[in-house]
């Protein structure tokens, strides 16, 4: 299949530094190719990925909008297209992203933070979208670890860190379709808001297993965060 690709003049003529976003997804042993902003637009027959589309590689700093819950710029409704694929995963079993970063040193520093939300029953992930509805709970955060390094400058920053981030799905967790929604927050200007930066990522999934558990307590995307959240 003859694959064309087209790129404007200038396209990567544009301040990069400190940007990033997640260039692979690791479902077990399974490896998906993540949603490039500047190259899956552009590629004819166009991609089909598990990752919904992230329309560059910056932030988000308003966290009043909803292109904090998966990225998008809400002028070009890029969180209301879902991606076309869902992959496959254990309950119990790691997922792993693969994140590109162009900050330099440790410049970028701050938590790493991974929600799901399950799709409701009779709806499709592929169609879903969850608007501003508290239907996300956390099963992972990291900060910092035993030698104050931030899980961020540790893990995604080169030379020093590999950039792979890897977190675990709750093993007794209902199967059943999810999104997972994987966030690292940069901190370098969070002196004052808007500064935090967020860079989200959604990925569409099939839980499988056995399990039963699911959580009771569920916050917002946007609404888990405001200007007055400690460290935003």
């Amino acid at each position: 299949m003859l694959i064309h690709l087209v790129f404007p003049v200038g396209l990567f003529a544009v301040g990069v530094s400190g940007h990033g976003f997640v260039r692979e997804v690791r479902l077990g042993e399974v490896s998906y190719e993540g949603y490039h902003p500047y190259v899956d637009p552009y590629t004819i027959p166009t991609p089909q990925r598990i990752i919904r589309k992230v329309p560059w590689i910056g932030p988000v700093e308003d966290l009043s909008l909803i292109d904090v819950q998966c990225n998008g710029q809400t002028s070009e409704n890029y969180f209301t297209e879902p991606a076309p694929l869902v992959g496959t995963v254990v309950a119990g079993d790691t997922v792993s992203f693969n994140w590109i970063s162009y900050a330099a040193s440790d410049s970028h520093h701050g938590p790493m933070v991974t929600y799901m939300a399950k799709v409701p029953p009779g709806q499709d992930v592929r169609k879903w979208n969850p608007g501003s509805d508290a239907v996300w709970f956390k099963i992972e955060h990291s900060g910092k670890d035993a030698q104050r390094r931030w899980a961020a400058t540790h893990n995604l920053l080169q030379p020093t860190g590999s950039g792979d981030y890897t977190v675990r799905i709750p093993p007794k967790l209902q199967p059943g379709q999810y999104l997972i929604r994987h966030e690292w927050i940069a901190l370098h200007l969070a002196h004052a808001y808007p500064g935090a930066q967020v860079y989200p990522i959604c990925v569409q999934v099939e839980v499988t297993g056995n399990g039963t558990a699911f959580p009771t307590s569920f916050v917002s995307f946007p609404g888990e965060y405001h200007a007055k959240t400690p460290g935003v």
